[in-house]
């Protein structure tokens, strides 16, 4: 009974490294095709990210002086700023999309790799492949649903009462804008761990 299970899980290892192998093949033919296309528009979009970076970071000052001045007003003259709370919350909406594939390219959102490193270059690769894929898929799912949410309230021009009253699309927005960038990252990473995939 312990041969049979073994032989099954044997079995279902071949298949799923079959399918897998089966899969770069063909994307390694699509990226053949792709990479002089690929090579050009490369430099734009690491400008773009890097702009978008830049921007998320003075987003990011931005929120620490109001909120510095608000919590100095507040404690020597009894002076809050009603809208700081709200244009922090909204800027760290943006920061967190303005920058993910900035990110992403750097390598630097947090992954387990514990396991990963110890594996051959070649596997390590494989898996890079993998979870880029996976990831570009996630990416693909969340703009549609949130290009829609977002042209919904749009329409409706729906807001949340607050001090500043602004419509939800125009906070909206940025999420499938930053998930569309993450999800031309993730196709970039794919391609680059395609081609160490190929090397080794």
């Amino acid at each position: 009974m312990k041969r049979f299970y073994l032989f099954k899980l044997n079995l279902i290892n071949k298949v799923i490294l079959n399918t897998i192998k089966h899969l770069v093949v063909k994307y390694e033919a699509l990226y053949k095709g792709n990479m002089k296309l690929v090579r050009k528009i490369s430099p734009i979009f690491d400008r773009v990210i890097g702009i978008l970076a830049a921007l998320a970071a003075a987003v990011l000052l931005f929120i620490v002086l109001i909120i510095s001045m608000e919590v100095a007003l507040r404690y020597f003259w009894n002076l809050p700023i009603v809208w700081v709370v709200e244009i922090t919350e909204y800027g760290l909406l943006f920061v967190t999309f303005l920058v993910a594939a900035w990110v992403l390219k750097r390598e630097g959102h947090v992954k387990m790799d514990l396991v990963l490193n110890r594996l051959k270059p070649r596997i390590q690769a494989l898996f890079n492949i993998i979870t880029s894929i996976i990831g570009a898929i996630i990416c693909l799912v969340i703009i549609w649903y949130s290009a829609q949410t977002t042209w919904i309230h749009f329409q409706e021009g729906s807001f949340l009462p607050s001090f500043l009253n602004i419509p939800d699309a125009y906070i909206l927005f940025i999420i499938p804008i930053g998930y569309f960038l993450l999800f031309i990252q993730f196709l970039r990473r794919t391609y680059g761990y395609l081609g160490q995939w190929r090397a080794s």
